[in-house]
């Protein structure tokens, strides 16, 4: 990725004093600041699609065992980091382009007592600072729309992982080609939005080293799960706690150009698993 759309990238999702917005949300919500575990966080530090639900649908994919090692990639704020290491007693490693995301997961961690389970490193997907197979399973949700160089993206992943390691992502593509209404959550326009068609993936992965295991659309849940937050932002506006911590004042309007690409199919909403082969 060239080096001012990596900064474009990070300057759109980069907002100050959030860590302080979230523990004052916390608060807010009768929760102390100093004695949290990771469920308390839940709302806001899994910043995808469906949110913790779709977090514990695609860890069910994953075969987690005690003491495997796995890497979030775009890993936010390392909300699905410490709900992995909490539940399955694995050590997870996050990478973000975003610096504040890094430095707000690692101040969380350490609020959680997870500090010993996680770590958070700023860096770019598609160089990624890390041996060749280092993870039993990389993890990612919501990252490579940024991304113009799918091939670098998915060949890390595939460096990085051990033979037989796994990949599983949760992930936004292209369903006919036309271009999103924007804003959406992970752009303010076309500039840093690159969006392949769903059906060019499994042919990447493969040139990648990477074969396809499951694949499954989840396009139609995400679209119920989008109508029933808005109809709640509309109507009771946003709790204390929540994903607009993370997008401020456009939330609705990003929300609401979500349902419409849904409902165009000019979007796709894909769970699957891939295989080092």
């Amino acid at each position: 990725m060239p080096g001012d759309t990596r900064e474009r990238v990070a300057h759109h999702y980069g907002l100050n004093g959030l860590l302080d917005s979230i523990l004052d949300a916390l608060t807010a919500t009768g929760k102390d600041i100093d004695r949290l575990v990771p469920a308390d966080l839940a709302p806001v530090d899994e910043f995808h699609i469906r949110g913790r639900e779709a977090t514990l649908e695609l860890a069910s994919r994953a075969d987690i065992e005690a003491g495997m090692r796995v890497l979030d990639v775009g890993c936010g704020i390392g909300g699905s980091a410490r709900h992995l290491a909490a539940e399955w007693d694995c050590h997870v490693t996050g990478i973000d382009l975003t610096r504040e995301y890094i430095e707000v997961a690692t101040a969380l961690a350490q609020r959680t007592a997870m500090a010993n389970r996680v770590e958070f490193h700023h860096g770019s997907a598609t160089t990624l600072p890390f041996e060749a197979e280092s993870f039993d399973i990389v993890w990612t949700e919501h990252v490579q729309m940024n991304i113009a160089d799918k091939a670098a993206f998915y060949g890390e992943i595939a460096r990085v992982l051990k033979p037989c390691g796994r990949l599983l992502f949760h992930d936004i593509f292209s369903r006919n080609g036309s271009e999103p209404w924007y804003p959406v959550p992970w752009a303010g326009d076309a500039s840093i939005s690159f969006l392949a068609r769903a059906d060019s993936i499994p042919g990447i992965l493969e040139a990648a080293g990477l074969q396809v295991l499951e694949w499954e659309d989840r396009s139609a849940d995400s679209l119920s799960w989008f109508e029933n937050a808005v109809s709640r932002l509309r109507s009771s506006g946003p709790p204390p706690l929540g994903l607009h911590l993370l997008m401020g004042a456009s939330t609705l309007p990003k929300f609401e150009n979500l349902i419409r690409n849904l409902q165009e199919s000019r979007i796709t909403v894909i769970q699957s698993v891939a295989t080092r082969t």
